[in-house]
């Protein structure tokens, strides 16, 4: 089957998001949301399933990445998600594949999936979809789902309205990242139906103790010049223990830059954070590591993937100077950073 590609204009109004994306499945359809997990993913899949409810035959929800945060977890299990790893999936055995919060060119493993919906807020890529609708001017994915929700005069259930209360808060950083006056709407129209009890104990689950010895290597390893600070912690068993550790030092009160680098089975990855910079953190990280992996983000925050096949050999094999090849491109990016073009 031949897709063609359809990226919504930006003055389409909702009523008219709404009916092309009710326009793109039948009675028929059997739907698999793929996801890289996180909360505001996870609450966006579960809002497109809610909003398909009776129009589709089935929906399922699949994740790329293998979830190991605690507090992702936690959130799966308390809000009773069923969500099932990609690899456990036959594609085959759908007729539609969406993606929601990401887009195939930010995820590996995907192979030659075609997808016929993608709905995202981060930087578009090349996309090759029937419907697509994607705002890196939104602070969450969830909020754009919110948005349909309304659309369609469907008011969510506790447990999706905390999904998606969650969602925007993580991925705004309670509106402390990028965020803009639709966030905020959404929020206020999810937060009189989220259950707040639940919030509370998902965010309380946000470390192991297994994550600790990755803070105290970072307290160890960490370089402090003025205003950035950065680590290099060498392996490590989750790239999400990096963010955890990035935003650990965004609350250091003198510190409004950091870098986190680490290895994750394949690949290095460089976790970006930022306050008050002008420049835009996304582009910034693009410039700097895109000619060697994935990169990208928003203006506060952007994360690099780089397989380590697109390294040197040098640096494939010797921990310092992989070490050594980070702190030159932090050193590029630190130079971007304060430079006026």
């Amino acid at each position: 089957m031949t897709i063609k590609v359809h990226s919504l204009p930006q003055a389409s109004s909702m009523a008219d998001r709404l009916n092309r994306l009710y326009d793109s499945f039948k009675g028929e359809d059997r739907l698999l949301i793929v996801i890289n997990a996180d909360p505001d993913s996870i609450s966006s899949a579960m809002a497109l399933k809610r909003l398909l409810w009776r129009r589709v035959a089935t929906v399922a929800m699949a994740h790329v990445n293998v979830i190991k945060r605690a507090d992702n977890l936690a959130m799966i299990e308390m809000l009773k998600i069923p969500l099932v790893h990609l690899p456990q999936v036959d594609p085959a055995a759908y007729s539609r594949l969406a993606m929601v919060d990401s887009q195939p060119a930010h995820c590996e493993g995907l192979g030659d999936l075609t997808f016929d919906v993608i709905i995202d807020h981060h930087p578009l890529t090349r996309l090759d979809a029937a419907f697509i609708d994607v705002r890196p001017d939104y602070g969450a994915t969830a909020t754009i789902m919110t948005e349909y929700l309304r659309q369609a005069r469907i008011v969510p259930n506790r447990n999706l309205s905390t999904a998606l209360f969650y969602g925007i808060k993580t991925d705004t950083n309670n509106f402390t990242r990028q965020g803009q006056l639709e966030d905020m709407r959404a929020f206020r129209f999810i937060f009189p139906r989220a259950n707040l009890g639940l919030i509370n104990k998902i965010e309380n689950s946000e470390m192991t103790k297994a994550s600790l010895k990755y803070f105290r290597e970072g307290l160890e390893r960490v370089n402090i010049r003025k205003n950035m600070a950065w680590v290099y912690l060498g392996r490590v068993d989750n790239p999400d223990t990096l963010v955890l550790v990035a935003d650990f030092f965004m609350r250091v009160r003198d510190i409004n830059q950091v870098v986190i680098a680490g290895l994750f089975k394949d690949s290095l990855a460089v976790i970006f954070r930022t306050a008050g910079m002008r420049r835009d953190a996304g582009k910034l990280m693009a410039r700097t590591f895109g000619r060697f992996g994935p990169a990208g983000g928003h203006r506060a925050m952007a994360r690099a993937d780089i397989p380590l096949k697109n390294l040197d050999l040098k640096h494939r094999e010797n921990g310092e100077a992989l070490e050594k090849f980070v702190r030159r491109q932090i050193q590029d990016l630190k130079r971007s950073a304060t430079s006026n073009k």
